[in-house]
C-alpha cells in the first residue's frame, strides 16, 4: 500500500509501479502517471474539472483561475495573460530579473550558503512583486505567508484543514495585495479595472504569486541539487555552457516543482481499464508523466544531453498550463548561470534532497564555493 510518507520522500517507485493510472487509498483518489494520459485528463476539462469545492488551493486563498473553469476561468485568467507572453517577457523582464540576480550573488561572502534563502527564494519574490505591481515588501515577509499558505494547501491536499496559519498568512497577503490596487499602472490594477472584484484580483494574485514563487524556487534549487549531486553533468555543463538549458529542463522533467494537480471527474468514464465514477478525485502525477518509460528512456537518469528532455509536463498542460512559464524559465537559467560561476562550487554533505507531496524541492541548498 502506497503511504503519504513515500509519496513525500521518494514517490517515484510508487508511481512506476501504478502507471497508467491506479488508485491510492492514502489520497483517496486516481493517480494518473503516465505521460498521455495525464495530457489527456489536463486537456479534458469537460470530463475532468478543477471546479470542485474540494480543490485545495481554493479552500485556502478562494476561487482563481486556478479553481475555475470554462468562462468563469477565461474571465479571471485573460487580465493577466498578455504581459506573460514570450516577446513581452523577454522584453520586459531580462534586464529587471539580471539586475536582481547580480544584486544577489554579488552580495553572497564565502565559503559558505544556503542558495534557497539567499538566492533561490528572495529572486522569485522580488520578480513575481515586480511582475505584478505589488506594493513593496521584505523577502522574508512574503516567503513566510507563502511557507504558511503551501503548507496548508498540502495539507489540505492529505485530507487535513486548512492551518490557522495558513489562514492569517492569507489574510495578511490579502489587505498587502488590496492595498496595491489603488495603483493605476499595476496588473492586478488593471485586472480591477477589467471588471473583477477585489477578493478575485486578490485570490488570482495569490495562485499567480505563490504559483511564480514555487516554481522559480523550485526549479533553481532542484536544478542546483541535480547538478551537484551529478558531478559528472556537471562537467559537461561546465565544459559547454550551452547544455545549461537543457540541464535545467532535464532537473524538471525529474523533479517538477509542482509534482501533481487535481482534477474531478464529472461523470464516469473509464481511463486506461480504471472505472473512475463521477465525483472521484483524479490526482494528474506530474512527476510521473516526467518519468515514463514510453517517452523518456532510462527515465530515472539524469542526463543533460537528453534530447526529449522538454517534453516534460512541470508546467501542466490544456487551459490551465502555467501561465508564467516563460519568465520562471527565464528567472531560474539567469541564477543557474550565475551561481554555477562561483568557484569550486560543491554541495555540503548536510543538504537535504527534494521532498514534498504537492511541491517538490529541497528545504535548503547548502553550499561551499572557494573565495
Amino acid at each position: 500500500m502506497v503511504t503519504l510518507e513515500e509519496l513525500e520522500t521518494d514517490p517515484h517507485p510508487a508511481l512506476a509501479a501504478l502507471r497508467p493510472v491506479g488508485w491510492v487509498d492514502a489520497l483517496d483518489s486516481w493517480v494518473v502517471a503516465s505521460r498521455d494520459l495525464a495530457m489527456a485528463v489536463m486537456r479534458d476539462p469537460d470530463t475532468f474539472t478543477v471546479d470542485d469545492p474540494r480543490f485545495s488551493t481554493a479552500q485556502v486563498v478562494g476561487p482563481s483561475m486556478l479553481s475555475l473553469d470554462g468562462a468563469a476561468h477565461k474571465a479571471h485568467r485573460d487580465p493577466f495573460e498578455s504581459p506573460f507572453g514570450l516577446a513581452e517577457t523577454r522584453r520586459r523582464f531580462t534586464d529587471v530579473v539580471q539586475q536582481t540576480v547580480d544584486e544577489l550573488v554579488g552580495v553572497l561572502e564565502p565559503p559558505s550558503a544556503d542558495l534557497r534563502r539567499t538566492v533561490a527564494g528572495p529572486l522569485s519574490v522580488a520578480v513575481v512583486a515586480y511582475s505584478l505591481g505589488l506594493p513593496p515588501a521584505s523577502a522574508s515577509t512574503v516567503l513566510d505567508w507563502y511557507a504558511a499558505i503551501s503548507d496548508s494547501v498540502t495539507g489540505v491536499s492529505a485530507g487535513r484543514q486548512v492551518t490557522p496559519e495558513g489562514a492569517e498568512a492569507f489574510a495578511l497577503l490579502h489587505a498587502h495585495v488590496a492595498s496595491g490596487i489603488e495603483s493605476t499602472d499595476s496588473l492586478i490594477a488593471a485586472a480591477a479595472r477589467a471588471g473583477i472584484g477585489v477578493d478575485d484580483v486578490v485570490a488570482n494574485a495569490a495562485v499567480l504569486m505563490f504559483g511564480g514563487i514555487e516554481t522559480t524556487e523550485g526549479m533553481i534549487t532542484n536544478a542546483l541539487w541535480h547538478l551537484l549531486t551529478h558531478p559528472d553533468q556537471l562537467a559537461l555543463v561546465r565544459a559547454d555552457p550551452s547544455l545549461l538549458p537543457n540541464a535545467m529542463e532535464e532537473s524538471l522533467r525529474l523533479e517538477p516543482a509542482a509534482a501533481v494537480v487535481d482534477r474531478y471527474a464529472t461523470r464516469d468514464v473509464t481511463l486506461a481499464g480504471a472505472p473512475i465514477r463521477r465525483g472521484d478525485l483524479v490526482t494528474v502525477s506530474l512527476a510521473g508523466a516526467g518519468r515514463d518509460p514510453a517517452v523518456f528512456p532510462s527515465p530515472d537518469e539524469f542526463d543533460v544531453r537528453r534530447p526529449n528532455a522538454r517534453r516534460h509536463l512541470a508546467f501542466a498542460s490544456g487551459p490551465h498550463i502555467c501561465l508564467g512559464m516563460h519568465l520562471t524559465r527565464l528567472e531560474a537559467l539567469t541564477a543557474l548561470d550565475a551561481l554555477l560561476r562561483l568557484p569550486g562550487l560543491r554541495l555540503d554533505p548536510s543538504s537535504p534532497p527534494p521532498r514534498g507531496l504537492v511541491f517538490r524541492k529541497p528545504s535548503a541548498v547548502k553550499v561551499w564555493w572557494d573565495a
